[in-house]
């Protein structure tokens, strides 16, 4: 039974719509609407931060909101909200790799086992990547296949193309 609230508020990005959530004054919470993997996500950080969705004002969302919108207006290359990993330790080893990514760069799934000392582990990668609840701001979108292809983005892949070059063009 949940006994704290993650409080969220909807953002209409220029690259779709995203649901921010914050949690003990820090972003839990900055994902698709439209994601597949979404009901996994929200299922998961209300199980382990033993919380539940309540829309309302937060401070923390706000201040995501506002950094979202200079990222998106060339004014941002990274974020400096506190953020809230709920997830395996894997998984947050996964996800504070990806906040290590260079504005405009990207790295391989594979490349980034390698950088995590575990080289075979390429597919447990992946799917940390996948559960990322924190998108945009913990930049999953800069991973790509090995073969230089896109792969598999929560947002979709016309969402991720459109995050590189967003980049790209600064």
């Amino acid at each position: 039974m949940a006994t704290e609230n993650i409080c969220i508020c909807y953002y209409l990005s220029p690259a779709g719509e995203l649901v921010l959530g914050s949690y003990d004054d820090q972003l839990c919470l900055c994902d698709w609407t439209a994601s597949r993997r979404h009901n996994r996500i929200i299922s998961r950080l209300e199980r382990v931060l033993k919380a539940e969705l309540v829309a309302g004002d937060s401070s923390v969302v706000d201040r995501a909101i506002k950094e979202l919108e200079e990222y998106f207006a060339h004014q941002r290359t990274s974020f400096d909200i506190p953020l809230l990993f709920a997830g395996t330790d894997f998984q947050k080893r996964v996800w504070n790799k990806l906040l290590k990514i260079p504005y405009a760069s990207t790295i391989s799934y594979g490349e980034m086992a390698h950088q995590l000392g575990c080289p075979a582990s390429v597919r447990a990668v992946a799917n940390a990547n996948g559960a990322n609840a924190l998108s945009i701001i913990v930049p999953c979108h800069r991973i790509i296949g090995s073969n230089n292809t896109l792969g598999g983005y929560g947002g979709g892949l016309k969402t991720k193309r459109m995050l590189l070059g967003l980049e790209q063009s600064k």
